[in-house]
């Protein structure tokens, strides 16, 4: 611990890791050896609109950003010169300036705060596919196909519906380069964030302008793409001179504190998690939040249809990363249960103990079984697809909706329970299918690190466990995400050479869950049906 008072001052350096999601802000102070000392959360304002449309606010999430870190340092005890360097990590949501750095609105109702298209928005679907069309080569590096969550169909949506914001913006950032951007001034862009969301090309360190030109941004090629990124560096990389002192005087640090370049959120989770058991080229990064990620490193580019990548040097520098997901995952667990009759019986019994009502539900299931794999006998007759908002990976099919099979008339507790069940095994055949999809092009992962707010409990850990047949492993630090987050403020803070080493540094395992042998076979079945009801839903949709 840092002791910053009296005449003699001992101290003991730390590093802050900034984690921006879809609903709130966090940050963390960590020692170097990865334990938390601390950490605040303060809520953002997520703003739904007609057409698929979802915004936010890139002042509000500064101001709570400063707030944060101020928060967390009073709770650690600990002084501004303690910290040794910051990271940023944040959903891939697009940001909007204009040339002065002032915010543009992002929809017809010309609210200016509201100026971020957030990741999950799909307001350009239309345009995503109409970019897929055109099979440019590009697109062999997401999957072979784009995804409306992406930037570029975003910006394309822009143009098309607003053309006089799109001329008036003077930069185009990701959530994460936003904000390294704001700490510091610096309009570096991250390896991560435009290799993953914007068309990056990092194994060839260039953009492609044909790809931009064919799909109607020419502007973006004309101008150098100055607008969206001229200069690319890696996540952990010292952004300018550290903290301008505007931003230290905010957040109540030191001007010039060193500031890494960021990361999207999820691979924040990677960096995280899966530097233990083996390392990155063993392990798949599961973060399991509202929506959910996987992230599968290798040595060589491997391409997997439906599958985001591969991508050179996005999370783990020098390795390539695969990319899948599902885009509700912690969100379509809270839909699927709000369906029932008996949710808001059991919401107020979780509301009496504070506890979250999926929470509160697990912890019911495991009083009714002898051992948390026995839980999927509940869910006996029900079978759920989760895919509330479309299928991000294998399939890379936005269209795709959500299935539930086997609802009776009960209206009772037990269940609500036993659906509960069924979308959780729901949610692990999907990943299970991702897992089949990487396998079938050379992409084996031998363990699963899972992080993430919904993955947090023992009986989602086992069922993802028997699901998937593969083991899954939990990491000490209790916020993975904030913790990546923080080895890249290492790295940028001269405290570890390289990301590599500052995950080896920094990570350590807590528990295993393995797959029990009694129920491979049922949930073998249960996944063959699962896929059966996709296949069903589709010939349906067409």
């Amino acid at each position: 611990m840092s002791i910053c008072k009296g005449a003699i001052m001992t101290i003991t350096k730390t590093v802050i890791g900034v984690d921006v999601g879809s609903g709130s802000v966090r940050a963390g102070i960590f020692d170097l050896n990865g334990s938390l000392l601390s950490h605040a959360t303060e809520k953002i304002t997520t703003t739904r609109r007609s057409g698929s449309r979802v915004e936010q606010s890139s002042q509000e999430i500064w101001q709570a950003v400063c707030s944060c870190i101020r928060n967390a340092l009073t709770l650690a005890d600990v002084c501004a010169q303690s910290v040794a360097g910051i990271g940023f990590d944040a959903t891939c949501s697009l940001v909007v300036l204009d040339k002065n750095g002032d915010p543009l609105p992002v929809s017809p109702e010309s609210d200016a705060k509201q100026n971020i298209i957030v990741w999950m928005d799909h307001r350009a679907t239309e345009q995503a596919e109409r970019i897929n069309a055109t099979h440019h080569p590009v697109l062999n590096y997401v999957g072979g196909k784009i995804s409306p969550e992406m930037e570029t169909p975003k910006i394309l949506w822009l143009k098309e519906n607003m053309p006089e914001i799109y001329e008036r913006a003077g930069q185009f950032f990701d959530l994460a380069d936003f904000l390294t951007w704001r700490a510091t001034g610096d309009l570096a862009r991250s390896v991560c964030t435009v290799t993953c969301k914007w068309t990056w090309l990092a194994h060839e360190n260039r953009w492609d302008p044909d790809y931009f030109r064919t799909i109607g941004l020419a502007e973006l090629a004309d101008e150098d793409f100055i607008r969206i990124g001229h200069h690319i560096v890696s996540p952990g990389t010292p952004c300018g001179n550290g903290l301008t002192a505007q931003a230290a005087a905010e957040m109540g640090l030191l001007p010039g504190t060193p500031v890494a370049v960021g990361l999207i959120d999820a691979h924040a989770g990677g960096i995280g998690t899966v530097g233990v058991e083996g390392g990155a080229l063993n392990n798949l990064a599961y973060v399991f939040g509202t929506s959910s990620c996987t992230m599968a490193s290798t040595t060589s580019p491997s391409f997997v249809p439906g599958v985001w990548g591969p991508y050179y040097s996005a999370m783990v520098p020098g390795l390539w990363l695969v990319e899948g997901g599902q885009s509700a995952a912690g969100a379509a667990i809270d839909q699927l249960l709000d369906f029932h009759p008996a949710v808001e019986e059991a919401r107020e019994m979780a509301q009496r103990v504070n506890q979250p009502l999926p929470v509160w539900l697990a912890d019911r299931i495991l009083e009714k079984t002898a051992q948390p794999s026995d839980a999927v006998t509940l869910a006996k007759g029900l079978h759920v697809v989760p895919e509330f908002l479309g299928n991000r990976a294998p399939f890379a099919d936005p269209h795709a909706r959500a299935i539930i099979c086997g609802l009776g008339m009960e209206r009772d507790l037990d269940n609500l329970l036993a659906l509960y069940i069924a979308g959780l095994c729901g949610i692990g055949y999907g990943l299970r299918q991702i897992l089949d999809a990487q396998t079938a092009q050379g992409v084996v992962s031998k363990n699963i690190v899972i992080s993430g707010g919904a993955g947090q409990h023992p009986l989602v850990r086992q069922i993802l466990a028997d699901t998937c047949g593969l083991p899954v492993i939990t990491t000490q630090c209790c916020e993975p995400v904030l913790l990546g987050s923080a080895i890249l403020g290492a790295v940028a803070g001269n405290i570890a050479p390289s990301v590599g080493e500052a995950m080896q540094q920094f990570t350590h395992v807590d528990k295993y869950y393995y797959p029990q042998e009694r129920y491979q076979s049922l949930h073998y079945r249960r996944y063959e049906a699962y896929k059966q009801l996709q296949h069903t839903a589709k010939l349906l949709r067409d």
